[in-house]
């Protein structure tokens, strides 16, 4: 090999062992510490992102406190709405198992009618035909109603008109009256409470004729309201409060300017009401409040109104918080009333139509011992107890009135032996 070769491949591995010693002291001078330098960062990227994370956490807490809170509120409707249910399905299960012997009974008499129709005498044939026309005028209100208060009246509510004894003289001959007889009839015969029943079997012996007429209409729905007080079975009040609540809605709406369709449609509403859950109970005492307001401003001068309108008030002042929450989330506004408003409105009744009932008297003795006016209260105590029992309410008004009575002799340091010898002389009385 010649020399000046050796020297150039001599030369070639000195250059490329310098190139190699620059590559390494390049490696352990730059990329080496910028690799070390990467370490801290990271940690202190990591703590950056833990306190961000740190401070979401604190945040959501309180967003999760405020929907924790909401849903409080909606898992207590829910499980109201679901005991209400509970209820509703075993009252309907019930009746579906006291119902199906019946409906088993009334087809096997169906069935032995039509193979005997031939000996069935004149007088007969005019019974059936008055039990038929009841039947069939209550079962278009119950497909009516139906559709209006989701379904409550079941197939057996037909038959439910004839749970009460039919008076004899209807059963034998349906007399044909003029509109303005059949009335004045039924208003004379429902000023005697035995006598209401009557009433309601006279006006639904007449429905067909006269069922496009307003005070025909309207006095039919307060017959349905008397029998929903009448009656004794929950099924059978449930059934009288349905149907007169879609007569008394048919009758508002064909005359809307008749105060005593608004007043009866609103009882109704009322009594309706008994038998629903939280939410449509208040829907109905919405509906109840808005057309008693309306039958005020068309009969000023009803009494009935306003002791309907102290009853209400009194209620609502009474109400509790979830119930006033879900009537503001329903209507937008929470139903607010004071025993005062209560009370000035058991007074008007009492101005327009002085001595009008026990339980007017009772209420207003409540309202007064309420706000702490206990000689007031006791005033209004005895004359509770001065009135006649007649009705059912006055019954029970007249035991509220005693359970009164003793709440104030338990509380009030004006009793004295004077009020003890006449509370003495009222009962005497009252027992002879």
């Amino acid at each position: 090999m010649p020399h000046s070769t050796n020297k150039e491949l001599i030369l070639g591995i000195m250059v490329g062992t310098a190139g190699i010693s620059l590559l390494v002291l390049w490696y352990h001078k730059i990329l080496k510490p910028r690799t070390t330098m990467s370490f801290p960062k990271l940690l202190s990227l990591g703590k950056k992102f833990d306190s961000v994370t740190l401070q979401d956490d604190s945040h959501s807490e309180q967003g999760a406190s405020v929907v924790f809170q909401r849903r409080q509120l909606q898992i207590l409707e829910k499980l109201n709405e679901l005991l209400t249910n509970m209820e509703e399905l075993k009252e309907e299960i019930k009746f579906l198992k006291e119902t199906i012997p019946k409906l088993e009974e009334c087809i096997q008499d169906e069935l032995g009618g039509k193979v005997t129709v031939h000996k069935i005498s004149p007088q007969h044939r005019a019974r059936k035909k008055k039990v038929t026309t009841v039947q069939r005028s209550a079962t278009s209100n119950s497909s009516e109603e139906a559709e209006s208060e989701g379904g409550y009246i079941t197939a057996n509510t037909d038959t439910e008109d004839q749970s009460f004894p039919v008076p004899k003289a209807l059963n034998t001959h349906i007399e044909e009256l003029k509109l303005d007889v059949l009335l004045q009839k039924v208003d004379h015969l429902r000023l005697n409470e035995s006598n209401k029943m009557e009433s309601f079997e006279l006006l639904c012996d007449h429905k067909e004729k006269f069922s496009e007429e307003i005070e025909f209409l309207w006095r039919l729905a307060r017959a349905y309201g008397d029998m929903y007080d009448l009656s004794t079975s929950t099924q059978e009040k449930k059934h009288y409060a349905n149907v007169g609540k879609t007569l008394g809605e048919r009758a508002i709406t064909r005359a809307p300017m008749n105060g005593h369709c608004h007043l009866w449609y609103a009882i109704l509403c009322g009594y309706v009401s008994e038998f629903e859950g939280l939410q449509n109970k208040i829907n109905c005492g919405h509906l109840f409040k808005k057309h008693l307001d309306i039958a005020i401003q068309l009969l000023p001068e009803e009494p009935l109104l306003y002791y309907l309108k102290g009853r209400y008030c009194y209620t609502v002042s009474k109400l509790s918080w979830i119930e006033k929450k879900m009537a503001a989330t329903l209507f937008g506004e929470i139903p607010s009333s004071t025993v005062h408003e209560a009370l000035s409105n058991f007074l008007k009744t009492e101005e327009l139509q002085p001595g009008y009932s026990v339980s007017n008297y009772m209420y207003t003795a409540k309202c007064y011992a309420d706000l702490g006016e206990s000689r007031e209260a006791w005033k209004f105590c005895n004359l509770a107890l001065l009135l006649p029992i007649v009705t059912k309410e006055d019954k029970d008004a007249h035991k509220e009135v005693k359970r009164i009575i003793g709440s104030l002799k338990r509380s009030d340091h004006l009793w004295s032996d004077d009020n003890t010898a006449y509370a003495v002389s009222l009962a005497i009385q009252e027992e002879s």
